[in-house]
């Protein structure tokens, strides 16, 4: 398959080029392979899911893709470029956004205070301007703000804006990690394990806006999951991790039905 050409889906979606492609990526700890040999590509548009046992090495690659850890071996190519070594607000800048297993949020500012942070990328004024406050920092922040509001109102969050993080319940507090993310307008958005602690409405609540961050915004999602009912109902295509490998790589069909798959991770039925 061309790696610049669009696909269609098996629903009839289509999907466009490849937007990231690792080729070969190995990481190491001391030595410990966490990463073998590993190579998969995401294309724009699609929802990509990552999935494996625990200890498999699913947030080790999604550390690579967000800079947080630099591969001994391979390479990391992003819309077409190879992209060399970066630091996680170096790749930020690129377009890459990312929400953590553990959730990562200042539990004393306010939602909204939070959810502008996910800005800092996007702004251009020195310390003393934005002090000042007048003039292009003050525009710069009025434009920053609106984005910010229109993500407030996308995920149904706005009874809670001017509420202190800390107060809220683990499944709100998920969905403003989410809107934190969404305010980079990434191009490629990247989730560990979204709906980890949730209860079966909160975890419906969290797809829903998945579907339609995708959907409406047209965002590029990478995911680790591993309530396999949604991993099937949401993702385009899935990648299997096992010891650091890849053991399977295509639509949720084609993995459901891989053997090795079953055999290491989706478990095999018993009468």
């Amino acid at each position: 398959m061309d790696g610049a050409a669009p696909y269609v889906t098996a629903d009839g979606r289509q999907i466009g080029g490849v937007l990231m492609d690792m080729r070969g990526i190995t990481l190491r700890f001391g030595g410990v392979e966490a990463i073998k040999n590993i190579s998969f590509d995401i294309r724009e548009g699609e929802i990509r899911a990552i999935i494996g046992p625990n200890g498999a090495g699913k947030s080790s690659m999604l550390n690579v893709i967000s800079g947080f850890y630099h591969p001994q071996d391979g390479e990391v190519w992003f819309r077409g470029e190879k992209r060399k070594p970066m630091k996680p607000y170096q790749v930020a800048r690129l377009g890459i956004a990312r929400t953590f297993q553990n959730i990562a949020l200042f539990e004393g500012m306010s939602v909204l205070d939070n959810i502008m942070t996910g800005r800092l990328t996007h702004m251009k004024t020195g310390l003393l301007a934005q002090a000042i406050w007048k003039g292009r920092a003050e525009a710069e922040e009025v434009a920053n703000r609106e984005i910010v509001e229109k993500v407030i109102d996308f995920l149904e969050i706005q009874a809670i804006r001017k509420t202190p993080v800390g107060r809220l319940p683990y499944g709100l507090k998920k969905r403003v990690e989410l809107a934190r993310a969404l305010a980079a307008e990434p191009k490629l958005l990247l989730l560990d394990e979204p709906m980890a602690g949730m209860n079966v409405e909160e975890k419906e609540d969290m797809s829903r806006f998945i579907l339609d961050v995708n959907d409406e915004f047209g965002t590029t999602i990478a995911l680790i999951e591993h309530d396999m009912g949604v991993v099937m109902d949401l993702s385009d295509r899935v990648v299997v991790m096992d010891y650091g490998r890849k053991i399977g790589d295509g639509t949720p069909d084609e993995v459901r039905n891989n053997q090795e798959v079953i055999d290491a991770y989706l478990g095999v039925a018993h009468d």
